[in-house]
């Protein structure tokens, strides 16, 4: 039988925060120390993602630096295709080879399509840029990406090429906690290759120019996409990670982008829940055990953001199947303690046994059945007086 539970946890907690208003077409928020969504606006939309799609070719060759199928150094030949790209270039020539290092400073400062077309190439299993976009959309699908298809390497306008503000959130809070050795480079705000472009060395990021903590990650513009930026910065010990999409300028990206920095950092504040040290939130019963309960208890500690305004309570509902049957073994899931608050989306926490109940002896088990019996009298008879 699910037996539910509601309390109020916390009585004296923030209530919702001021909806943010945004007048970015699609646009996610997130907080990356608790995973939590500040803001969603048509997150799960596919949509022309621009040059922010280059983030996934990004990640191939982070992927593909660790496991040795290249490095920093390898130097890759340019093909007259890869070569052929407009838009922003490293103005590369098919003369040219280029070190993988220089071909990642030049897809993220300087956002060259060409460049993101060699590393593409270099990767792909039949060695066309095509080839490649299959083996992104693949890997996408393994990084829970659901809204995301590519058609090439760098997000130049073709039909079906799209991703979802949400794929967008997950892609960059993949490479910020899996590839902390290559990050830095998004934060790079000049790169003069070659002194070929003199006017395309500065990156397009605006808030790397301000002191908000922003250190990446990638702009995109196309027509039919708008102005775009995935975007993350810190302030203390938080950092969050937001994309937007379908700004009209450049200027109205920059500012925009600003907004929502300064909003979750201001409106949001870190609170601890739940502590991970084995202390219990209820006690579940046990069948047939040595003991008649068991005390559940969250395997780990719960800190939460909360809105700073206003005041209400998170409420947490406990649902389990009991009664539980014995024998039940520490460190067994058997419940799990929803948590909800106006302000934040409802988590679930697992709720852990935090000692062994053993199956009860032959004469345990013939007191609890016999006291089940005399209950079931019991009931019997003073029904016969109702």
């Amino acid at each position: 039988m699910l037996r539910p539970l509601i309390a109020a946890l916390l009585l004296a907690s923030p209530t919702l925060a001021q909806e943010f208003q945004t007048q970015a077409g699609s646009a996610i928020v997130v907080d990356h120390n608790t995973g939590q969504t500040l803001l969603s606006k048509n997150a799960d939309v596919p949509l022309p993602p621009a040059s922010m799609s280059k983030l996934m070719t990004l990640n191939m060759v982070f992927e593909a630096l660790e496991d040795g199928r290249l490095s920093l150094d390898t130097e890759l030949p340019v093909s007259a295709e890869a070569a052929s790209y407009g838009g922003s270039t490293m103005f590369l020539d098919p003369r040219d080879r280029v070190t993988v290092e220089d071909l990642i400073r030049g897809v993220v400062v300087l956002s060259g399509n060409d460049a993101t077309a060699v590393l593409a190439e270099a990767l792909s299993p039949d060695g066309t840029e095509e080839g490649f976009a299959q083996m992104m959309s693949e890997r996408a699908v393994e990084l829970g990406m659901e809204n995301s298809m590519f058609r090439n390497s760098n997000g130049w306008p073709a039909p079906g090429h799209v991703m979802s503000m949400a794929d967008l959130a997950i892609l960059a809070e993949h490479i910020i906690t899996e590839f902390p050795q290559y990050y830095p480079y998004f934060n790079e705000r000049e790169f003069a290759f070659d002194g070929r472009s003199p006017s395309n060395r500065f990156n397009r990021n605006p808030l790397l120019r301000l002191d908000i903590g922003a250190d990446g990650l990638k702009t995109g513009h196309t027509q039919e996409a708008g102005y775009g930026l995935v975007g993350s910065a810190t302030q203390g010990d938080r950092r969050v990670t937001f994309v937007l999409s379908g700004m009209e300028s450049e200027q109205s990206r920059a500012d925009e982008s600003e907004r929502l920095v300064n909003w979750a950092f201001r409106q949001f504040a870190e609170e601890r829940l739940l502590e991970g040290d084995d202390t219990p939130v209820m006690t579940a019963e046990v069948f047939m055990g040595e003991s008649p309960t068991v005390p559940l208890a969250p395997e780990e500690g719960l800190t939460v953001l909360l809105p700073v305004t206003g005041r209400q309570a998170v409420t947490g509902e406990i649902a389990y199947d009991g009664p539980i049957e014995a024998p039940v073994k520490a460190g067994t899931r058997l419940a799990t303690l929803t948590l909800s608050h106006p302000g934040i989306e409802p988590i679930e926490v697992p709720l852990m046994a935090t000692e062994d109940v053993p199956r009860a002896g032959p004469l345990r088990r013939v007191q609890i059945a016999g006291g089940l019996v005399a209950g079931d009298l019991l009931g019997s008879a003073l029904a016969r007086f109702e």
